[in-house]
């Protein structure tokens, strides 16, 4: 527009112009009845060009300008509003399509987020605890086994003949030992009359104590030979299920070797280790020393699959300076094996429950000056501010302490362009008597309507009339 106008004012200033030059011509054309004069030069074909050209830029401006003006009276006949997204497409206090919901009665969880990891109950390194050649492999990589259910075989043959040297040797003891205590009754009675020394008495007990001493360390032998030929034979200490083995048949293992020969992590059932901040730790205590029941969910890594619910059964004694967090230990069976050991996962702890709660979803509180309110639609289909006490959220849904009773329409969609008081349009079966009671606290997903797009960081207050 402002364009338009400056090209107007040229064009009537080259018009003046123009004109001005066509009267001074005129005076100074000759009178036939007066004496001739010098002839006046006539107007060259290019100043005529340029004349027809601006005039008909001139009268095309001017039609512009009739027809922007024209066309802003017919949109805005109100005059003086057009653009303003209140207004609607009939006037600002005209009535406006809205989306209502009635508030609930429910119950809303209070959880706790966390990380953790998932690690298994129990963790071994199947290690060889006597040297030789590996025999046998008597698992498959992945398989579940259970407690005592034969792993490895070490060959047993040299510990075999051990046992059978320990036997002979302890055999050859006990001759030697009943030979002594023969000698030492045989020389107990002749001593009893005075037929030989005492010395010789004392000898005899002193080689019997001396055999039953070779005695007990013959069975020893025997004993830590039969404990090697069990070694032979590794058997799982607990239910679990083994890895990647570390080493193939015919190798010769040592109880030295780093790696062991497979690694057996029990996972039914399987913890879960995660942290929570400090400032929970006394609520936590309190509800775990009440002899509570804590449910513990697992949420993979985008917390869109729960994985799995299981139940918390240790805090740890300290926390940790460093990060001003304490660890916290979960349990759960993990029948289908969803959980995987040093897997990630999202925690989530359900710490309390609160019941029959005032329940709206989280698109219906608009936040102004004056506090947190909520748009409540009555039977006269007017949007009424009303400030409320928000009490605690879960997902989708917040619980309303004071300000709102159950049943109440409120405003959850095309809350942003209301004002208070003002005449709105509910859609065909929005009331509340025609609605189903949705339970709230549920799951993402569970059918919820999502308004929280279009809600607005900073409103006015509801007393106010309007919002920025």
């Amino acid at each position: 527009m402002i364009f338009v106008g400056v090209f107007s004012h040229h064009f009537k200033t080259s018009m003046n112009k123009e004109l001005t030059k066509i009267s001074t011509t005129a005076e100074t054309r000759p009178n036939p009845d007066r004496e001739p004069l010098q002839k006046a030069p006539a107007t060259s074909p290019r100043r005529r060009r340029t004349l027809i050209v601006v005039a008909i830029i001139g009268v095309l401006t001017l039609g512009v300008i009739w027809w922007l003006s024209h066309r802003d009276t017919a949109q805005n006949p109100a005059g003086g509003n057009r653009g303003g997204r209140r207004g609607g497409f009939g006037g600002p206090n005209a009535p406006l399509p809205v989306g209502v919901l009635p508030a609930q009665k429910g119950d809303i969880p209070i959880y706790l987020n966390a990380l953790g990891t998932i690690t298994p109950a129990h963790m071994a390194t199947i290690r060889t605890q006597i040297s030789g050649q590996l025999q046998q492999i008597a698992f498959h990589e992945g398989q579940l086994v259970h407690e005592h259910d034969l792993l490895a075989v070490i060959d047993p043959r040299p510990y075999q003949n051990a046992l059978e040297q320990a036997q002979a040797q302890s055999r050859q003891a006990q001759s030697q030992l009943q030979t002594a205590q023969l000698d030492l009754q045989r020389y107990n009675t002749l001593a009893n009359e005075d037929s030989i020394a005492k010395q010789q008495v004392d000898t005899t007990r002193a080689q019997v104590s001396q055999f039953e001493s070779l005695a007990q360390a013959a069975q020893a032998a025997i004993d830590t030979a039969k404990l090697n030929l069990t070694y032979c034979h590794i058997t799982a200490p607990f239910d679990g299920r083994v890895g990647l083995r570390f080493v193939d048949t015919g190798n010769y293992v040592t109880p030295g070797d780093a790696n062991g020969i497979v690694v057996l992590a029990q996972v039914k059932p399987i913890n879960v280790i995660f942290t929570l901040p400090e400032d929970n730790i006394g609520t936590i205590v309190e509800r775990y020393h009440s002899g509570a029941k804590l449910l513990v969910e697992a949420f993979d890594r985008t917390q869109s699959k729960k994985l799995a619910t299981g139940e918390l059964v240790t805090i740890d004694n300290q926390i940790d300076p460093t990060t001003g967090t304490f660890k916290l230990r979960a349990e759960f069976q993990n029948e289908d094996e969803s959980l995987f050991p040093n897997q990630f996962v999202n925690v989530r702890v359900l710490l309390d429950t609160i019941h029959d709660a005032t329940v709206v979803p989280s698109s219906a509180v608009e936040r102004g000056q004056q506090g947190t309110f909520v748009y409540v639609v009555g039977e006269s289909e007017t949007a009424i501010a009303r400030p409320v006490t928000l009490g605690v959220s879960e997902g989708e849904q917040v619980a309303i302490t004071s300000g709102l009773e159950i049943g109440e329409n409120v405003v959850v969609d095309g809350a942003d362009r209301l004002k208070d008081g003002q005449k709105v349009i509910l859609p065909s079966g929005s009331e509340s008597s025609g609605r189903s009671n949705r339970p709230a606290g549920g799951a993402p997903g569970d059918g919820r309507t999502k308004h929280g797009d279009q809600r607005k960081s900073q409103k006015a207050a509801p007393d106010s009339g309007n919002r920025d």
